[in-house]
């Protein structure tokens, strides 16, 4: 977890920045980094891993409980209902209470209803653990985010939040040829392979709940392996930023809710989650759709991650480095947008399906750390809660929309077309909201405050 240069570094000409205040920085963030990312990465891919796996299980579950296409896309995206329903509340929860105890009992309801998933019958029992998986979820990922604006300064924010988040991919990487291996449990026991898959990819979430509660500290106040002083200059730094945000709809929960940016940002985060989950439900059953083996399915699948996590880190080292989100988020989102096309467009090219794949993935994982980004520059306390929790909940509807636009439109034709090129038109709605916020929001900021307050 190599970290860039502390920015007050590349500022050491100004008369306000020491070198002792930039090995402070420099020791207390990585100090931070490497206590708290390697933790909530596993935390992630745990949880990310148990909301993909039924990609996985559909190879041969739809057939055995008996699922058509529709059926599917319908009870794959649900999951994404039941999550909308709790998330802001479960965010706000979050602050309230702190992270150690909140994020702790989401991973244990979450890891119970993972493992029950192996009990499914039918389509019923299918949409309601489905609903019942995204309800326990609801407010990790908004929590961590908001969490990690407790420790890590906005100019260090994009970059630990891409640590973060390629936990998303590495559990697509890592998880599709163990997901794939597990299916190879097949009458073990007289389970089938995808009861294995539920039971054994849900236990890990109900040993890492107990663990969190003894692990996460709350606040750098509360942290007892950072130094005084490293404790003293975070929690200045954090509260100097969060009273710099002036406007005092910044700070209310209510005025937050109908911000015109936060719904911005939920239209622009709706698209990169339609592409999301696009990749994470539907890629193994196209590629599997190209005459491979499951097991070579898990294979094949793992590379679009793999190119996804090495690209977000890149990007967003990038966007740290040029303290610059708007573009980053925009052209990232027309990449993954032109890699739907190719693969929609590859027929029976594996190669080609591939490669669009891996652009989907890399341009949806990309776009992300800059966008969350920036909500915590234009809110603070609650506020910032409520927002992240309203954007990601909102927003996350695309992982409902993008697996149910290619469920309905494939039919039983196994067909992927029209879906794909519906997906990557989401992202480009995506790119043009994203561009659009960035000229109403400099505009603003070039004008005198009276007018401002006005707008």
């Amino acid at each position: 977890m190599k970290q860039d240069l502390p920015q007050c570094q590349k500022e050491s000409m100004s008369d306000t920045i020491t070198p002792a205040s930039c090995l402070l920085e420099q020791r207390a963030i990585r100090k931070i980094t490497w206590r708290l990312i390697p933790f909530l990465m596993l935390l992630y891919f745990v949880a990310f891993l148990d909301r993909i796996n039924v990609g996985f299980a559909a190879l041969t579950m739809n057939k055995d409980v008996g699922l058509t296409s529709q059926m599917f896309g319908l009870g794959a995206g649900i999951f994404f209902l039941g999550y909308f329903a709790f998330e802001v509340p479960s965010t706000i929860i979050l602050h309230k209470v702190g992270a150690r105890f909140w994020i702790g009992r989401v991973m244990i309801t979450w890891g119970l209803v993972s493992v029950a998933m192996a009990f499914t019958r039918g389509p019923i029992s299918f949409y309601v653990l489905r609903f019942l998986l995204g309800l326990a979820e609801a407010g990790f990922f908004p929590g961590i985010i908001l969490y990690l604006s407790y420790w890590f300064p906005a100019n260090h924010r994009s970059a630990v939040t891409a640590m973060f988040m390629a936990a998303a991919p590495v559990a697509g990487a890592i998880g599709s040829p163990v997901s794939g291996a597990l299916m190879q449990l097949h009458g073990l026991h007289g389970l089938r392979g995808w009861q294995w898959l539920f039971l054994l990819e849900g236990i890990p979430a109900l040993v890492l709940g107990f663990i969190t509660f003894r692990f996460l500290t709350n606040r750098p106040a509360d942290a007892a392996w950072l130094t005084a002083e490293e404790r003293e200059w975070l929690s200045s730094t954090i509260q100097q930023e969060q009273t710099s945000i002036k406007d005092p709809r910044s700070h209310s929960a209510w005025r937050a809710l109908a911000d015109w940016k936060v719904l911005t940002l939920s239209l622009a985060y709706f698209g990169t989650s339609a592409g999301l989950y696009t990749i994470g439900f539907w890629a193994p059953l196209i590629v599997k759709g190209l005459g491979f083996s499951v097991f070579h399915v898990g294979l094949l699948v793992a590379i679009p991650n793999l190119i996804a996590v090495i690209g977000m880190v890149l990007w967003s080292r990038n966007s740290d480095r040029t303290r610059e989100r708007y573009w980053h988020a925009a052209l990232a989102c027309l990449i993954g947008a032109v890699g739907m096309a190719i693969a929609a467009r590859a027929g029976s090219s594996a190669f080609l399906a591939i490669a669009g794949l891996s652009l989907t993935a890399f341009g949806v994982s990309a776009a992300k750390p800059p966008l969350w980004s920036l909500p915590t520059t234009f809110f603070a306390g609650t506020a910032a809660a409520t927002s992240i929790g309203l954007i990601n909940s909102l927003g996350t509807l695309g992982g409902f929309a993008g697996p149910y636009m290619i469920g309905s439109t494939n039919g039983t034709s196994g067909n992927f077309t029209r879906g794909l090129y519906l997906v990557g038109g989401t992202l480009i709605v995506s790119a043009v909201t994203i561009v659009l916020m960035r000229l109403v929001v400099h505009r603003q900021a070039s004008q005198p405050r009276q007018t401002r307050r006005a707008l």
